[in-house]
Order: structure tokens, then sequence, then C-alpha cells
């Protein structure tokens, strides 16, 4: 999570944003904002849906899944073969993976139902 958490703080910089702006675009004090980008606060997938769509970056520019540490896919002598492979990253991200599905999800949902109001219209 820390490193989506530096990842906000480094698009939101680079596009201009101040913790003020990032506050209230999400209707919280100023404090508020600055304890997620800290981590003193937890963020949520609902809360980074919301951060994605005010620095209009795509969710997955956050996960930053290219730089993330791979499968070592060399013949070692490691008894799990696995060497560099942060478990806890690839714990976090999945977590966040399926959380982000069902947000997408639950907005596929919301939109098929305006569809069907508008079609009634």
């Amino acid at each position: 999570m820390e490193k989506i958490i530096k990842k906000i703080a480094e698009i939101r910089t680079r596009k201009g944003f101040s913790y003020e702006n990032m506050a209230h675009d999400l209707d919280l004090s100023t404090s508020a904002y600055r304890k997620i980008e800290t981590g003193e606060t937890k963020l949520t997938v609902e809360r980074l849906v919301d951060i994605s769509k005010i620095l209009e970056t795509p969710l997955d520019e956050f996960l930053d899944t290219n730089s993330q540490k791979n499968f070592n896919q060399e013949n070692n002598d490691s008894a799990s073969g696995f060497q560099g492979f942060d478990y806890k990253t690839y714990y976090e991200y999945s977590e966040v993976s399926k959380k982000l599905i069902e947000v997408y999800e639950q907005q596929i949902k919301d939109l098929k139902a305006e569809i069907e109001q508008l079609k009634k219209k």
C-alpha cells in the first residue's frame, strides 16, 4: 500500500495539485487528506477510485504493476525458486485488485440501471 500512496503523491505533485486541492475535491479537511498520504489513515479502494478520477489517472498507474518484483525465472539453488518475489506486495495488490473489480462491477450495474431508466423515458 505504501507504493500506491507514494505514487499518488508523485502524480499529485507532478500535476500541480496541493493537499488543499485534493482535500477539497474529496470533501475532506486538509489534515485528513495529508493523513492518507502519510499513511496515518488507511486508503480505501473507494477513495483510491476517487483520487484517480480527480487526478485523471488510470487506476493501474497507481498500482504500477510493471515495476513490481516478478518471479525470478532463472534456475538457482534457492528452495522455492522464487528468489526476489515480494509476497507482501503480491498480497496487497491482489486484495486491491479484488476490491477494484467489485467497484467496477458495481459501477457497471449502476450504469446499466441508468440506461434502463433512460430507455423508459
